[in-house]
């Protein structure tokens, strides 16, 4: 008689997805109608749908790695455990933001929990990926460097560059590629011939992988097996992880390259949905309990939007703080022209 085969993960593993990407969802959301409102400007790319990515590069990373990824990063402070409300109040640009609000939407990082940006150039995070993994060698910690990007940033020379150093030191980095098939709104197919994005790694001899995006688990798996691999000195790993955004490049695309039948296929397995399914059929929580997740989410996104609003903006002479870190740094001087 054939028996069931386990799922190795829990019962609160589950939940805690849920409730991350749900987060997640409903912040980018929020932030959506707010940006369309008038309430933040400059640029703001969704992460709508590839919610999986995120939240299975955390649960199956430790405390102490490191991760970097590109401009489409308001999910990465959530799925690492930062209240929304300080990306909220960073998309406003006010002083209780990530950054004091001097960065904005492309460009979150915390300290704290060893997120190390994200960054608005396509591409400039993957030898910065490479050089904070070096780092880690050479202080000869055992943490890993998660370093991700889309499917339009692999096009760029910095790859083939880090990729060749990062093979040749050995260095403990996972590069994640993203692919959500259109970099801005151009396919995958129309930018190479190459469009399995795993084979880029095969002319250093890098390990690679295709993943399914949309299944957190197998978001999980892969990155668990990757980070273990880098971790144990073997070098560097890639994986593309094959996901997809729901809505435009950014909030000024209207996506009219994509067929609404081909958004609507990806709806259909969608990764919080998914997640929830399992979560009813394996009856991890109760209807109640599931509405209780619910609402938790929805008052802290409001939670998030009040403390935004309500947070002070800048004052002009804060432009001249944080510019050096050394503070008696020889060259500043004062312009009085």
């Amino acid at each position: 008689m054939a028996t069931k085969k386990k799922s190795k993960f829990s019962k609160e593993q589950y939940l805690k997805w849920y409730e991350d990407m749900l987060l997640m969802r409903k912040t980018e959301e929020k932030a959506g109608q707010l940006y369309v409102q008038q309430k933040f400007g400059g640029f703001c790319h969704l992460y709508i749908g590839q919610e999986a990515v995120v939240a299975g590069a955390v649960s199956a990373t430790k405390e102490g790695d490191k991760h970097i990824t590109a401009y489409r990063d308001h999910a990465h402070p959530i799925a690492m455990g930062i209240h929304p409300k300080y990306m909220m109040a960073e998309l406003y640009g006010k002083t209780t933001g990530l950054v004091k609000g001097k960065g904005g939407s492309m460009h979150m990082f915390s300290k704290e929990k060893n997120l190390m940006g994200g960054h608005g150039i396509v591409g400039a995070q993957i030898p910065l990926g490479a050089g904070i993994a070096f780092a880690e060698k050479y202080n000869e910690t055992d943490n890993v460097t998660i370093c991700s990007m889309g499917d339009g940033a692999v096009r760029q020379g910095a790859l083939h560059e880090t990729f060749n150093m990062a093979m040749l030191w050995e260095l403990p980095v996972v590069f994640l590629i993203e692919n959500n098939n259109y970099a801005m709104g151009t396919s995958v197919e129309r930018t190479s011939n190459v469009t399995d994005l795993s084979e880029l790694g095969e002319s250093y001899d890098m390990p690679a992988l295709a993943v399914d995006g949309m299944s957190v688990e197998e978001v999980h798996n892969a990155i668990e097996k990757a980070a273990e691999h880098a971790r144990s000195g073997k070098g560097p790993y890639l994986l593309e992880i094959r996901t997809y955004r729901y809505k435009g490049h950014s909030m000024s695309d209207p996506a009219k390259y994509r067929s609404k039948e081909e958004v609507e296929e990806y709806k259909s397995k969608d990764p919080v949905s998914v997640v929830l399914d399992i979560i009813e059929k394996k009856k991890y929580a109760t209807e109640k309990q599931i509405k209780e997740i619910q609402d938790k989410v929805k008052e802290t996104v409001n939670e998030a939007v009040k403390f935004a609003e309500e947070s002070p903006a800048p004052k002009p002479e804060e432009l001249y703080e944080d510019v050096y870190m050394q503070e008696d740094y020889p060259y500043i001087r004062d312009n009085k022209y």
